[in-house]
């Protein structure tokens, strides 16, 4: 499996341990960084993870920050991204089991080593159920459709008529 993982300067120090972890049990990982401790904006390295797993080259995401869920919010902005912050072995399970995750969000400050790395292999091992799950997961993908839709038609609306376009913004400026 191609992994993509990434995490913000919170999570500097448990990324490449869990890099040698997932190539030591045989996936491929795209690491994405960060690769110092200076700060950097959590939402640049979730994005960068996410739109991996969205356009396929990989198969999943693994992401972490000091509490997981700003990473989790941020990797949620990208269609096709399903992504779930998870604390134990049953968050894990279930977030691949029922809402077929594909990006792990994880707390680096929150977590101990040992635990992040069960998290993981549970997580990577734990097939979708499908059934009535699989349904549930294909109207979140409809969702994401729909606002994807509106906001292309939004757009070609505005390039095919830019000056009713001034004339809205003007108004909503009064």
């Amino acid at each position: 499996m191609r992994i993509a993982i990434g995490s913000d300067h919170r999570g500097y120090s448990i990324r490449p341990k869990i890099v040698t972890f997932l190539k030591n049990i045989g996936h491929e990982v795209i690491d994405l960084g960060t690769f110092s401790q200076s700060p950097v904006d959590y939402p640049d390295i979730a994005e960068a993870v996410a739109k991996k797993v969205a356009s396929g080259e990989a198969d999943r995401g693994i992401l972490f920050c000091g509490t997981g869920l700003g990473m989790c919010i941020a990797a949620n902005k990208i269609p096709g991204v399903r992504a779930a912050p998870c604390h134990d072995d049953l968050t894990a399970e279930l977030s691949r089991r029922h809402n077929d995750a594909n990006v792990l969000c994880l707390s680096a400050d929150l977590l101990g080593e040992r635990l992040i790395t069960r998290i993981v292999e549970v997580w990577l091992n734990t097939p979708f159920e499908g059934g009535r799950h699989a349904r549930r997961v294909e109207k979140i993908a409809e969702i994401e459709k729909e606002l994807l839709q509106d906001c292309c038609s939004k757009v070609n609306q505005a390039e095919s008529n830019p000056f009713q376009q001034q004339q809205e913004d003007q108004t909503l400026q009064t």
